[in-house]
């Protein structure tokens, strides 16, 4: 059947032609791996999580970043096979076929999109604290969205810093790739920085007693903050998706995806541990947009504080930059094969991006994040995330058996054990998310399935060979 086509994998890498510029090192992808990780996660969702797990918060970390490294091994192989735009995309697309690519391919776009509105949310409350502590105030109905009620009881109409700050971030991608990494790993070594501060500075005031009972809520409570805090995590996957602007992109692409998630998950557990021994893990509830300064304003660290915030307003920047990059380079992926209309592969001369989709796909996640609040926005990026990766660890059981005398520069270790845990853990994950969730992502694949069979399945490039 045509929905099961599929793309010749050894036509794929033999034609791997690009218009995109590579530029893009090791270092390079390890910064934007830490760059798309370590921000909401690490300042927003470990106070959230501390409240399901207590201070068994880090083994809710450890667990999901266990569930990404196991997927983070299929990708590395993909990667060092496929280097091209697309990632779970493409890689299912030669693998599973065209209609199961498509409906990954959609799943990422909302991911991603969904991803840089929800980032923009955070941001902007950390922005609008760190304005207040200079006697600046932005009226209450440009800080919210319709229907949420600011702290002055105010209901917002539009959240302005939300919709500025992923304009500034499209505005710096469709610059060129060039620039975006060099901010990137600017504000990633500032960051990082920011957070070596914050574990020197409260490592010192951790007790004992915070830290018992380890588990208060059981396991029970592990697996559902790991079910939350599963989003911090999400984003190392945009990694492979710049492997057509990666030099060397079979020997780097699999050092990048892998040591920037373990950069992040050591960062993480540390974190997380102190943070819970310096406060008693029920304090969060009043903490949940900013623990980690909480934390230090806590111990009457205040100054340090200050400079927490502007960590994480730097943090949460990089993350928009990563996901919305990794946003249009999968669309310009499925555009290149007919999938998307043209428009979405079209590449500036003069920029060297694909100009127009990053500003349209811009402007859309801009203004998801000034008209939604944050809950409903993070609704959704997991449950797709989690279905890529099942494909993905899928496909590299695939791909060994019909495939096994391709070459592969990076091989996923003790397959099919790694490849099956993944989708299990994944799948478990997925089983720990609400019904609301599941229900919204049904209508989104629907959509998805519909805008296919009245578009894509005819203009597909296999289609017309």
């Amino acid at each position: 059947m045509s929905i099961f086509r599929k793309k010749d994998i050894n036509i794929v890498v033999a034609q791997n032609e690009s218009s995109l510029k590579r530029s893009i090192t090791t270092v390079d992808l390890v910064f934007l791996g830490v760059g798309a990780i370590i921000g909401t996660g690490i300042f927003v969702l470990t106070g959230t999580g501390a409240l399901k797990a207590g201070p068994g918060l880090m083994l809710s970390f450890v667990i999901a970043a266990l569930a990404c490294l196991l997927t983070a091994l299929c990708y590395a192989e993909f990667a060092s096979m496929v280097p091209i735009s697309g990632s779970a995309y493409t890689y299912t697309y030669t693998t599973i076929g065209e209609f199961f690519a498509f409906i990954i391919g959609w799943d990422l776009a909302l991911e991603y999109m969904l991803g840089v509105s929800t980032v923009s949310v955070g941001w902007s409350g950390y922005f609008q604290s760190l304005l207040a502590g200079f006697g600046i105030n932005i009226p209450d109905q440009l800080t919210a969205p319709p229907g949420v009620v600011t702290s002055n009881n105010v209901e917002g109409v539009f959240n302005l810093p939300a919709f500025l700050i992923v304009m500034l971030v499209t505005a710096l991608i469709s610059i060129g790739i060039n620039e975006t990494k060099k901010v990137n790993n600017i504000m990633v070594i500032v960051k990082i920085s920011v957070i070596f501060l914050f574990i020197f500075v409260a490592i010192f005031y951790v007790k004992p007693d915070n830290l018992t009972p380890f588990l208060p809520y059981g396991f029970s409570g592990v697996f559902a903050a790991a079910a939350t805090v599963f989003f911090a995590f999400i984003g190392f996957d945009a990694v492979s998706s710049s492997a057509e602007e990666t030099v060397n992109p079979s020997k780097t692409m699999p050092k990048g995806i892998i040591f920037s998630l373990l950069i992040c998950t050591i960062l993480y557990v540390v974190v997380s541990l102190i943070m819970t021994g310096v406060v008693p893990f029920k304090m969060f509830s009043n903490y949940q947009d900013h623990p980690i300064s909480a934390v230090l304003k806590y111990t009457n660290q205040n100054w340090i504080s200050g400079i927490i915030d502007v960590g994480a307003i730097l943090g949460m920047t990089t993350v928009m930059l990563v996901m919305l990059y990794g946003q249009t380079r999968v669309t310009y992926a499925m555009s290149k094969d007919g999938l998307m209309p043209k428009v979405f592969s079209t590449v500036s001369n003069k920029t060297n991006t694909p100009f127009i989709a990053t500003w349209i796909f811009g402007i859309i996640a801009a203004l998801l994040g000034a008209l939604f609040s944050i809950e409903t926005l993070a609704e959704m990026v997991s449950i797709g995330t989690l279905s890529a990766f099942i494909l993905v660890s899928l496909s590299i059981l695939i791909l060994r058996k019909t495939s096994p005398n391709l070459q592969r520069q990076f091989k996923c270790p003790l397959v099919p054990i790694v490849p099956i845990l993944s989708i299990f853990m994944c799948l478990f994950l997925i089983v720990n998310l609400d019904t609301t969730t599941w229900t919204r992502f049904a209508i989104w694949i629907i959509v998805g399935s519909i805008v296919y069979f009245c578009y894509s399945i005819r203009k597909s490039n296999l289609n017309n060979m």
